[in-house]
């Protein structure tokens, strides 16, 4: 492991009931860095997530996150060390405002001191969510729930954000809004650990590309090195020479 990992993934074992999704999975991620975990759906890579952030309790292997051992650590805990988890599909609060819905992610001590400042930063880095600030969140489209999951991200201490496939049911363009976003997100500085099922997407802006498949990591490495690899290719991109 690096000496700059910010998280640490050993031997993870983890899963539902008495079947584990994920097998003995191993891999870092480097403070500062933007890391996709790419797979098959099913693969056991948003129990990965997870278990990383005390949704699901890992029955093997160790998580150690800021240099800390946190294999069993609450969720409030991990939020309140700065690991915020946005999960799959939009999960706002569709009652409640924008504005409010971003407030609650401003869920630490600290955070929740520095909530006005935070926000007046989110919704300059978010503009549309600005302008539709004091809307339900339910009137907003697909694209914009799923920005405002991000930017209630960003309203935490965040040290990393996971992020649960952040494409999923969106149309192509809104996709590519979505994206810049999250690079806009990288480029600030914070560890980014995403899942994506679209590879090609994923590549575009990854550090590192760790592989998923069966529920362990089966590959490691640059984003080139692992998607020129030709057995992923032929398997993942349906590229044969």
């Amino acid at each position: 492991m690096s000496a700059n990992s910010i998280l640490e993934v050993t031997g993870l074992v983890a899963g539902y009931g008495s079947t584990p999704a994920v097998h003995n999975a191993t891999f870092s991620v480097s403070e500062g860095e933007c890391a996709v975990l790419i797979g098959p759906n099913g693969h056991g890579k948003t129990t990965i997530l997870r278990a990383i952030s005390g949704l699901v309790r890992p029955t093997g292997g160790e998580i150690r996150f800021d240099g800390q051992v946190s294999t069993h650590e609450k969720v409030e805990k991990l939020v309140d060390r700065g690991l915020i988890h946005i999960p799959q599909g939009d999960l706002v609060f569709p009652d409640m405002t924008v504005a409010e819905n971003l407030t609650l992610g401003a869920f630490s001590r600290s955070a929740h001191k520095q909530a006005k400042e935070k926000l007046e930063r989110v919704f300059e880095q978010f503009p549309k969510l600005a302008e539709r600030s004091g809307q339900r969140a339910r009137t907003l489209s697909g694209g914009e729930r799923r920005m405002l999951a991000l930017g209630r991200g960003m309203m935490g201490e965040a040290r990393l954000m996971m992020i649960d496939e952040p494409s999923l049911g969106l149309a192509p363009v809104i996709v590519d809004e979505v994206y810049e976003l999250i690079r806009g997100i990288a480029d600030s500085g914070l560890t980014v650990l995403l899942v994506e099922e679209n590879v090609s997407r994923a590549a575009t802006l990854a550090d590192r590309v760790h592989l998923v498949e069966n529920g362990e990591i089966l590959r490691s490495g640059t984003a080139d090195a692992v998607l020129n690899d030709a057995a992923v290719a032929a398997t993942y991109l349906g590229v044969t020479e």
